[in-house]
């Protein structure tokens, strides 16, 4: 039971103390920012709310007034971060009963996002314009993320042990906390534990240059690394070529796209950028799955009018 609390104590105020209790210490940083930000919405739609009048259509009124604000994946969210505080409450005798029961989520219309990624020629005059050199730098990260479609947390928790050259595989077993404190952390879920097949030309180039670095160390991270300073490098690069912009999660993008339009499966693709479904992948890749389906189209009808 969170201590002191009564029945006529702010809601908002209770959620506050819920989340240091319950998720403190037990969650990831970016994953407590968003019970902080729940906590902030709170104050701002219902500061004076009380425990005990939280009913289904306070509860229901609470996330109409979020969803007016957001799109519904958001509002979903939000309905998941405030539900196990309450069915706490509820537990505790605090809620005469869940109020969170038939809740409707709303929301805006989700904005049509068409995500950023290159073309093969495009990702060509990248790839070569990189400043290769005998060190470690972060062109060879822009090199290995385009090569591989790594998020960026994955690459960079890469040690040299990480590498198997001799069977060309890289293995995805960590992440690196660059938003946080530095340090080894776990993948964002258990299907991004996993082992990509590498070509052998990268592991020409990366058994030459991880040869002589420390096994369990990270190869790119040697003080603290900003996202943006990373974007910046690739964004001079493709300002050079000539070619869109895209930042280092759009190198991602290029490398599951590209393979999409090579003709590998979903399945394959969803497996090799770690998703947790292909369902993800799906969503994700929508338009390039619809293109490549009106291209199946077609082939359909000239090998049927080629029967005739």
């Amino acid at each position: 039971m969170l201590t002191e609390t009564k029945r006529t104590d702010l809601f908002c105020e209770y959620y506050a103390k819920w989340i240091t209790v319950y998720k403190k210490g037990a969650i990831r940083k970016v994953t407590m920012d968003k019970y902080l930000m729940t906590q902030k919405w709170l104050v701002k739609l219902v500061p004076n709310l009380r425990v005990c009048d939280m009913n289904r259509i306070a509860y229901q009124q609470l996330l109409n007034d979020y969803a007016e604000f957001h799109e519904r994946q958001t509002t979903m969210d939000f309905h998941h971060q405030l539900k196990g505080a309450i069915l706490d409450a509820v537990d505790e005798g605090l809620i005469e009963r869940d109020p969170t029961r038939k809740a409707i989520i709303k929301g805006k219309p989700p904005v049509a996002k068409k995500i950023k990624y290159l073309n093969q020629f495009e990702l060509h005059t990248l790839l070569i314009s990189l400043d290769l050199k005998d060190k470690v730098n972060w062109d060879y990260f822009i090199l290995l993320v385009a090569k591989t479609g790594m998020r960026f947390s994955e690459a960079l928790a890469l040690t040299p042990k990480d590498f198997d050259f001799a069977h060309q595989t890289l293995s995805i077993s960590k992440t690196w906390d660059y938003k946080g404190k530095g340090g080894f952390q776990p993948t964002k879920n258990k299907s991004s534990v996993r082992k990509i097949q590498i070509d052998w030309q990268t592991v020409i180039q990366f058994s030459e240059l991880v040869k002589h670095l420390p096994e369990d160390k990270p190869i790119f991270v040697n003080s603290t690394v900003y996202n943006s300073t990373v974007n910046d490098i690739l964004g001079r690069h493709c300002k050079a070529c000539n070619i869109p912009i895209i930042s280092v999660h759009g190198l991602r993008h290029t490398h599951a796209s590209l393979l999409l339009f090579t003709g590998v499966s979903i399945a394959s693709v969803a497996r090799r950028l770690g998703h947790s479904s292909m369902t993800t992948t799906q969503k994700t890749y929508l338009h390039i799955i619809q293109e490549l389906e009106n291209k199946d189209i077609d082939l359909v009808m000239r090998s049927l009018s080629s029967l005739s």
